[in-house]
């Protein structure tokens, strides 16, 4: 086979391989049509990726059999063509047409144009092929400012809508998403209509794409566009690149720098639009040259972009830069192409530590909110953010290997900036509010530590440079230190045992950090993913602070509550008892060993997840709350819950047989290797109790499992949280010894090799 026989030969990789592959279908399809008889009149041409000569492995071969309509037996030859095609198991999408159905087709179908722009000889009669690609281009080019201006963004913003943007994707789709290939080869057809130039950097960005697109098919198998993460290991070691986070982080840059330049090109498509609808060659000059306004001190705005003033002089002015991006930012306007390049090449460092001005003008630009994401994501591209921040270099297009995560490091660290600068009237100190949230995962460009630790040290150097003083340094270091505080003690403790909220006072110190902390808490959720702010979790984070803000107030922390009148009323009562209430689901039965284990079960088979759990014992009766979420619908019937807990403990219900059988119908295939569990212990953050917490991949029925496992070591539990993320889980539990003790070290050992085997 013509693939095989070029797969298997060795040392061919990105642009040898690609030109290897063309030139063995090239030969091979003209053999196959010099050997058919009656072709006069006809040309066989590829048009897609093997008419750019950048055919992927395992992509169909598109071909498109032309003929003058006069001689020749044109279905015999199609058959002569196509067959052997199907018979080699390469994927074939063909078409047969004169040059005038070809053409008349291509001037109301934009893809068929856009996909005859790529047409290339193959075999044949030229004198057929050659005229209609003439004709091809001079229709694009005397229609692309009008179509480019309107039809072809709709088609790529149907396309984004469905593949996600290319720069900030886990698993990205190398052809479909936002700066993938079709946008490299939408930039190359507006330069083709002669609206844009091609810059290396998009050619370069273009070939690092095909690169991943051709390795990613070779060691699948198949075709496929999405690079997802079980396979970025293989294709980032076929590269030469030294692992699958290089991989992305190329992949990723490249589609930003083609998306990037894609919006340049849509600017001037329009641009050139709004001049072809001047009356005269003299309006339309008018037009293009455009009216220069004032937006500040040496930055105007012509044409819809930000420009700098004639007499600017960034050599001279290092905060002309940081006055630009305000500028773009307030007007929601895009800094244009030259003014970027000009800052990149002539601005003069900024002083260290900064001027107060320039301090000024920083916040100010992250205090436009979301406006100034793309303004930021320009000046990162042209080289500039780096110049300022010399540590965002190491988190640029930095991969999150979290799914609850929507962006990479950068775009997160923008993105949460973008959503504090709404909460800046909600704390006393916003511009430390904003820096912090710009600041807050810098630590992830190291890979080795804990993030919050060793970000909290690049942070506080970043903020001595800006010129921060000593206690304001000290603040921001400090959100960056406990940006996880907050959400990780609201959802993994028990906000009734008083260590809880020492753990806060503890960490914090003040009302104002605090606050501060609330804010970030709130914007880097929202930044992170849908999946990671919910009212529940919102309302637990609230919870929290209120108490902890009584506290630093000078209130006493509140004791552990004695049972309310409904849990008491049940375990009065004496018998198995169900009970549902809003979101929570409470449990009364003989106190016996295996209880929480069993209830546990039977809300999973319910499909209810569950957030936390308090065990209570009052008159020889368990009394055990759950909050629960229901996966599908609402909360199931009470009495029905309570007929399956009632044969689950009197052994009748096969729970565990169950639960795997329910596991099995609703697991996904996971998009990486599991990972095994991980057990921590807590010793000082819970009252007169040890915290355990176990670290595992989700699953239905797990806290089934892990309770039933506790109860069998012989250890109580009193209260649990359970935190679950983008298929991970950290179930939090309270435990003692039966006789109310703290868990002794000695006895730790076992406990967690039973437990890593859940």
């Amino acid at each position: 086979m013509v693939r095989a026989g070029v797969l298997s030969r060795p040392g061919l990789r990105g642009s040898t391989l690609r030109s290897a592959l063309a030139d063995a279908y090239d030969a091979w399809l003209s053999d196959v049509f010099e050997s058919l008889p009656a072709r006069n009149g006809m040309a066989l041409v590829a048009v897609g990726g093997l008419g750019r000569r950048e055919p992927a492995p395992y992509s169909d071969l598109d071909l498109l059999l032309l003929h003058d309509g006069r001689t020749g037996d044109v279905a015999a030859v199609a058959d002569g063509i196509w067959y052997p095609i199907w018979d080699s198991k390469l994927g074939l999408d063909h078409a047969v047409r004169t040059p005038d159905q070809a053409f008349a087709i291509a001037k109301d179908d934009l893809k068929a144009l856009l996909g005859l722009l790529d047409l290339r000889h193959i075999a044949g009669n030229a004198g057929v092929s050659g005229p209609l690609r003439e004709r091809i281009l001079q229709l694009w080019r005397t229609t692309a400012a009008r179509r480019a201006h309107s039809e072809l963004r709709e088609l790529a913003r149907a396309r984004w809508a469905l593949a996600g943007d290319g720069a900030c994707l886990l698993d990205p789709n190398l052809k479909d998403s936002r700066g993938g290939l079709r946008d490299a080869n939408l930039m190359r057809v507006l330069a083709v209509g002669q609206l844009v130039d091609l810059s290396e950097a998009v050619r370069g960005a273009h070939r690092a794409l095909l690169d991943a697109r051709g390795e990613l098919h070779r060691r699948t198998g198949r075709d496929g566009d999405v690079l997802r993460q079980q396979e970025q290991a293989g294709v980032a070691k076929a590269l030469g690149l030294p692992d699958a986070d290089a991989l992305l982080r190329r992949v990723n840059e490249g589609a930003r720098t083609i998306g990037l330049a894609l919006d340049n090109a849509w600017r001037r498509a329009d641009a050139n639009h709004a001049a072809s609808h001047g009356r005269s060659l003299r309006l339309r000059r008018r037009s293009v040259s455009g009216v220069r306004t004032p937006l500040g001190r040496d930055v105007v705005a012509q044409d819809g972009e930000v420009v700098l003033a004639r007499d600017a002089d960034p050599v001279t002015d290092a905060m002309l830069v940081l006055r630009a991006a305000v500028a773009a930012a307030t007007h929601q306007l895009p800094l244009a192409p030259f003014t970027l390049e000009r800052l990149a090449t002539e601005s003069a460092a900024m002083p260290q530590p900064w001027p107060a001005q320039a301090r000024d003008e920083f916040v100010a630009l992250l205090g436009t909110g979301p406006a100034a994401v793309p303004v930021l994501e320009s000046l990162d591209q042209a080289g500039l953010l780096v110049r300022l921040i010399t540590e965002w270099d190491s988190v640029r297009f930095a991969a999150q290997h979290n799914p609850v995560h929507r962006y990479t490091v950068d775009r997160h660290l923008l993105e949460t900036a973008a959503q504090a600068a709404a909460l800046t009237r909600e704390v006393g100190r916003p511009d430390l509010l904003l820096i912090g949230a710009l600041l807050h995962d810098i630590g992830k460009g190291i890979r080795s530590g804990d993030h919050s630790i060793t970000g909290a040290a690049i942070a506080e150097r970043i903020a001595v440079r800006m010129g921060l003083s000593h206690e304001d340094s000290a603040t921001v270091t400090a959100l960056v230190r406990h940006h996880l505080l907050l959400p990780h003690t609201a959802t993994r403790r028990d906000l009734n045992d008083p260590a809880t909220v020492r753990i806060v006072t503890d960490a914090v110190g003040s009302a104002d950090l605090l606050d501060l902390l609330h804010a970030l808490t709130v914007a880097d959720a929202l930044a992170t993913g849908s999946a990671v702010w919910s009212d529940w979790r919102a309302g637990l984070v609230a919870d929290l602070v209120r108490r902890a803000r009584a506290v630093l107030g000078g209130a006493h922390p509140a004791a552990v509550s004695p049972l309310d009148t409904l849990r008491r009323r049940l375990a009065e009562r004496g018998a198995l008892a169900v009970e549902v209430h809003g979101d929570e689901v409470v449990v009364a039965a003989p106190d016996s060993l295996g209880v929480l284990s069993r209830a546990a079960g039977v809300l999973a088979l319910h499909s209810l997840d569950v957030r936390s759990a308090s065990i209570r014992t009052h008159a020889a009766m368990a009394v055990n709350s759950f909050v629960v979420e229901a996966r599908f619908g609402r909360l199931p019937d009470a009495a029905i819950m309570r007929g399956d807990l009632s044969r689950a403990i009197d052994g009748t219900l096969q729970l565990a047989d169950r639960l795997s059988a329910k596991e099995r119908a609703y697991t996904r295939a996971a998009s990486s290797p599991p990972r095994a569990p991980t057990v921590h212990w807590f010793d000082d953050e819970a009252t007169e109790a040890t915290v355990l917490e176990l670290r595992a991949d989700d699953a239905i029925g797990l806290l089934y499992r892990v309770t039933a496992v506790l109860e069998r070591c012989g250890v109580d539990i009193r209260a649990a949280r359970v935190s679950s993320l983008g298929g991970s889980v950290v179930d939090a539990f309270y435990v003692t010894t039966t006789d109310g003790r703290p868990i002794p070290p000695a006895a730790r050992a076992g406990i967690e090799s039973a437990l890593v085997k859940v």
